[in-house]
């Protein structure tokens, strides 16, 4: 406790991550306070008893990074979701497309012109966005929306509202980015998640102390859910060290490389990335077959069905090596090694070196991509053995492992600050280490 105190007090005594963390906490009230202003002509009582009890798939999962702000219809209903469907479209053509690789690869001026056109991108997603949202209240919210805001006029207000949100938020983000504590978006994702965990503690904690017997179920499930957590962050920051060796170079009296060094391979390069898609490819079925009776239906909006886990695990573990393969070039990390007269010992340079990594990272990735899956489905496990819903989706899946990235980016960052004024860390050993993405979107 006496180390934890004076760690605060190394924290505060830094004017300048002061001011950040200032910064960042006050854009986060001003998040969190918009998720709760309701748009014009919504009745949020009658919307609330239109929503309750409702499983909609995909849209949980909107709601989830929105911090509820979806079945809330609030301004900030849409939250940042369009600015991250931007951002993939925008990553993947950077991968895809050679014109937007050579921009890429124009340093700061083609990142600028890669940052302004997801912009103008994440305007036209959400207009589109807002319209089919629209299109989702005055179905589902009963008479939740006033009378005389039917029509054309709702829809012209709705949309312009919740873009404007939008990109209100994003705006928040990228200040977070430069001025607060940095990853602005994933911050504003986890605050979002972590909104929704006060509550779903309570309501599971309710739901156990009913009787006796049943509060020492719910010290089990903490600490397991500690577990959970302790085995998310090893696989977010499990690395294979591939080593490197570089050639020496003398350069007058001075000698220059002739270092060994590590190449840091990550078990789960993919991210969150492969769970959001599979959740996306979960819900289609739902969408052909709009009977709700109907077993296949049925089956694939039930997350603790024992098919449905199946086939999403199945699900995950192809999109991570789909994911991995767009994101990592061996091809690349070889040319790059080559030009910086660097070699993996044993291994000619060239197109053997790239198919010595590309073989590493497969054999890598295969575990990785089963820990995700099983991450993946492991709300849908503690769901099945008694845990409340609203709780069991802090156990694995998006949530978790968005919330353990975001927390070890923020610490990271926090840590730096401190040892650049030759503070101590924020552990007696070691340090902390972010996620270090290969991807340039980080959630």
């Amino acid at each position: 406790m006496k180390k934890l105190i004076q760690t605060l007090k190394n924290i505060w005594s830094i004017e300048e991550l002061r001011g950040k963390i200032l910064f960042t906490l006050m854009l986060v009230a001003v998040y969190r306070l918009g998720a709760h202003i309701v748009l014009p002509g919504i009745n949020p009582l009658a919307l609330q008893i239109a929503q309750a009890g409702k499983n909609n798939g995909i849209l949980d999962l909107i709601n989830t990074f929105a911090g509820g702000a979806f079945n809330q219809a609030s301004i900030f209903a849409l939250g940042i979701m369009p600015y991250i469907s931007a951002s993939i479209f925008m990553q993947l053509m950077t991968v895809l497309v050679p014109k937007f690789q050579k921009m890429q690869k124009e340093g700061d001026s083609g990142r600028k012109k890669i940052n302004q056109m997801t912009r103008y991108l994440t305007v036209a997603v959400t207009i589109l966005q807002a319209s089919a949202y629209v299109t989702y209240l005055t179905q589902t919210s009963g008479n939740a929306v006033a009378p005389n805001f039917a029509g054309t006029y709702f829809w012209l207000t709705t949309v312009v509202t919740l873009t404007a949100g939008t990109m209100f938020v994003m705006w928040m983000g990228e200040k977070i980015t430069d001025k607060g504590l940095g990853n602005g978006t994933s911050l504003i994702i986890m605050i979002g998640i972590l909104a929704r965990l006060p509550h779903s503690f309570t309501e599971e904690l309710a739901a156990r102390s009913t009787r006796a017997g049943n509060i020492l179920i719910f010290i089990v499930e903490i600490v397991i859910l500690i577990a959970i957590i302790m085995g998310c962050v090893l696989l977010i920051q499990g690395v294979r060290k591939v080593p490197v060796n570089y050639a020496k170079q003398i350069v007058g009296n001075r000698q220059f490389g002739g270092a060994r060094q590590f190449l840091p391979l990550k078990v789960n390069s993919a991210g969150v990335m492969p769970i959001i898609f599979a959740q996306a490819i979960m819900f289609l079925p739902t969408l052909i077959f709009l009977n709700r009776q109907n077993d296949v239906s049925r089956m694939f909006t039930d997350h603790k069905n024992v098919f449905y886990m199946l086939i999403y695990s199945v699900v995950v573990i192809g999109f991570t090596f789909l994911y991995t393969a767009l994101i990592f070039n061996p091809k690349q990390i070889a040319e790059n090694l080559k030009q910086n007269n660097g070699f993996i010992p044993g291994v000619k340079p060239g197109q053997p070196t790239a198919d010595y990594i590309g073989n590493v990272m497969d054999k890598i990735t295969f575990p990785g991509a089963v820990l995700l899956a099983i991450v993946g489905i492991l709300p849908g496990i503690a769901n099945r053995l008694g845990v409340q819903q609203g709780f069991s989706t802090f156990f694995g899946g998006t949530s978790l492992l968005i919330m353990v990235g975001v927390i070890l980016d923020t610490l990271q960052q926090i840590e730096t600050q401190l040892l650049m004024r030759q503070y101590d860390g924020l552990m007696k050993s070691g340090r902390i280490q972010g996620r270090q993405t290969t991807s340039a979107v980080q959630y």
